[in-house]
């Protein structure tokens, strides 16, 4: 038989996390539309898996690799598709043609290839401006230049603006909101037609705390997958649902005196009798091997914490105060029963991380 791990993905949860974000944004008289974000193989979820657990509900989707709009398409995806990185290269303009996606421009030499692109049909697209992030997107600096090339391009159909905000899952985030906003309609002052266009600048963090932002389009990324993007404020509090849980079994049991140590380095040492449960999870599963011992972690039901350092394919956990456990009793890792969340602040790292360092050799079990 396989080892006993395994993702259970349920779709479900995706779509009711999904109609939230889309709800949040609407909240008032809004009719913002929601991008589902879909990157990174849908944050570890499977791109097709989670395409399908939304299809007959999203507005779109949202990656990066065109390979993945094109897996889509051939899957039957009809909702526009946005390339969140744009294009690279003139030659993925056909392409992106051939199978009706939409672009993210952020950068002045994707207009130029544009201008000179010779394609069968029209490209809409989403024009990046940088409004402090300092990562992707246009300066004001550039925006006469900007504003020659889309009036000189034939490839160019519908326009939609975007941003993306720094610090809206932080301490800070009202005050810097606030000021990229005020940089963004500061861009955007003297150039009339943009006032007419589309807007899309909320993130997750921002479609949650910020409804001011929601606009035209919002993007939901890792609230779709049921994780918080916020340090101060669980999933659950906001109506999330975990998609992922990753699950395994107890391989072996073993029974160590006081001073016995535990795993690579006896980081662990015993200062009681301890039953150490061994379990088919490790770094090779997409676990984080900088997870410390003390990480809580699910067995047989009951909340215990890992011993010592995680190894490539297993990890250690006490089962002292846990009798009725003992080999191939069911463990959680992380999901339905053990937030993401909590077991990535245990391991001084984010949810987003857990889900997308998911190996491809755990298989993927949708529910």
């Amino acid at each position: 038989m396989p080892r006993p791990i395994a993702a259970r993905i349920d779709g479900g949860a995706l779509r009711h996390n999904y109609l939230l974000a889309r709800n949040q944004a609407r909240r008032g008289e809004g009719r913002a539309r929601a991008w589902a974000v879909v990157k990174a193989n849908a944050y570890g979820h499977g791109l097709l898996r989670a395409a399908r657990a939304v299809a007959d509900v999203a507005d779109g989707f949202a990656l990066l690799d065109l390979e993945e709009a094109v897996r889509l398409r051939d899957a039957g995806i009809r909702q526009p598709i946005l390339l969140l990185e744009g294009f690279f290269e003139a030659a993925d303009l056909a392409v992106c043609a051939a199978h009706d996606l939409t672009l993210v421009v952020h950068r002045l030499e994707q207009l130029q290839m544009l201008r000179r692109a010779s394609l069968p049909v029209r490209l809409p697209i989403f024009l990046k401006l940088n409004s402090g992030m300092n990562r992707l997107g246009l300066t004001a600096a550039e925006l006469p230049a900007v504003r020659r090339e889309l009036a000189a391009s034939p490839a160019v159909s519908a326009v939609t603006l975007m941003t993306h905000f720094a610090e809206a899952d932080g301490d800070g985030g009202e005050a810097c909101i606030t000021w990229q906003l005020e940089r963004f309609a500061g861009m955007l002052a003297d150039w009339p037609e943009a006032a007419t266009w589309p807007v899309s600048l909320a993130n997750s963090a921002a479609i949650l705390r910020y409804p001011q932002t929601a606009r035209d389009w919002v993007r939901p990324g890792i609230m779709l997958y049921g994780g918080s993007p916020f340090a101060d404020q669980d999933a659950a509090s906001l109506g999330l649902k975990p998609v992922m849980t990753l699950h395994s079994r107890i391989l072996a049991v073993q029974e160590i005196a006081v001073g016995e140590r535990v795993g690579y380095g006896g980081t662990f040492v015993a200062r009681r009798p301890t039953r150490v449960g061994v379990v088919a999870c490790g770094y090779a599963d997409g676990y984080p091997r900088h997870a410390p011992g003390g990480t809580p972690i699910v067995v047989a039901g009951q909340a215990t914490t890992t011993l010592g350092r995680v190894s490539m394919d297993m990890l250690a956990c006490d089962l002292t105060d846990l009798p009725a456990a003992g080999v191939d009793s069911p463990v959680i890792l992380w999901g339905d029963g053990l937030a993401a969340d909590v077991v990535a602040a245990a391991a001084g790292t984010i949810s987003y991380e857990l889900f997308c360092a998911l190996a491809r050799r755990v298989p993927g079990v949708e529910v």
